[in-house]
């Protein structure tokens, strides 16, 4: 089933029609990366044949750029551990690259539907998530309890922060 929703884009200065409702040169929109406050003023309607909820979103774009941000910061430990830092250390700026190019949109189309505390808490979530996971099968570390308590925190800090 295709849902149907509309996006309110700016629109460059030369034509188009304001946003219904919305006072001259505010932005009918909170600023995303869809929809952010052209100096006109001016926006456009864009129909999209489907829409896939924001947090879906989020948590996709944070989760992809958790695992290159697990590899940025961990896998220089097991594969150029004989290698001068500043060559891990290289090889991280590349990795982390990535992360931001996934984390920055992911960020920006969060904060349109949660607050700051709910956007960190869930990417907490999703860091435990990916880095128990690398840590078993690809560090080659112990499976320890110590990871269930740290899950039942998490539990906790997500109910407090999206209760209300």
């Amino acid at each position: 089933m295709a849902y149907r929703t509309s996006l309110l884009l700016p629109q460059n200065p030369a034509g188009g029609a304001k946003g219904a409702n919305h006072e001259a040169g505010s932005s009918p929109c909170r600023p995303s990366p869809l929809c952010a406050k052209p100096e006109s003023g001016r926006t456009t309607e864009v129909s999209i044949p489907f829409r896939i909820p924001v947090v879906a979103q989020t948590a996709v774009l944070l989760t992809l750029s958790n695992v290159f941000m697990t590899f940025a910061w961990y896998a220089h430990l097991r594969n150029l551990a004989t290698r001068p830092w500043f060559v891990a250390a290289t090889a991280s700026w590349g990795i982390a690259f990535f992360e931001y190019m996934l984390q920055v949109p992911g960020n920006r189309i969060g904060y349109t539907s949660m607050n700051l505390s709910q956007l960190k808490i869930l990417q907490e979530v999703i860091t435990l998530s990916v880095f128990v996971p690398f840590s078993l099968f690809y560090m080659g570390q112990p499976l320890r309890l110590d990871y269930l308590w740290a899950g039942c925190c998490i539990v906790g800090a997500v109910y407090f922060i999206f209760r209300g």
